[in-house]
This record gives structure tokens, sequence and C-alpha cells, in this order.
């Protein structure tokens, strides 16, 4: 099993999200949960494409930290 570090960012018109570790893999929804969802499909489907034609998944390698910054 992976972990794949996931960024979802709000929009104008909802959410956006990424994972840094997995270039090309993008999903959008009207809300966080929706989002949430379409981005686990897309990382599925997209490493079944990447083994289907023959290429290594890519490994995790981002992780997200929170600092506390005191104005």
């Amino acid at each position: 099993m992976k972990k794949y570090l996931i960024v979802i960012e709000s929009t104008e018109n909802g959410y956006s999200a990424y994972s840094p570790d997995i270039q090309g893999c993008v999903a959008f929804g009207h809300t966080k949960e929706e989002t949430e969802k379409n981005i686990l499909e897309a990382i599925r489907n997209h490493l079944e494409s990447l083994k289907e034609e023959g290429y290594k998944t890519p490994e995790p390698k981002c992780y997200a930290k929170y600092f506390e910054i005191v104005d």
C-alpha cells in the first residue's frame, strides 16, 4: 500500500485536487467530499493505466506539515 499526498484547493466553482507525486492527475468537484471521491478515482485509474502500459507507479515522496506563525 502506498500513501500519496493530495492537495485540495478552493476555487470559484468548487474545489480542485491534485497529487504532487502523480503528475497530470487532477480532479474537480462542487464539494470537498465530491472532490475527494473524484481524486481517489482519478488516482486509481491513473495508476492502473501506468501498470497496464508497463510503467512503474510513482513512489510517494511528498508530505505536508503545518507551521504556526505568530503575527
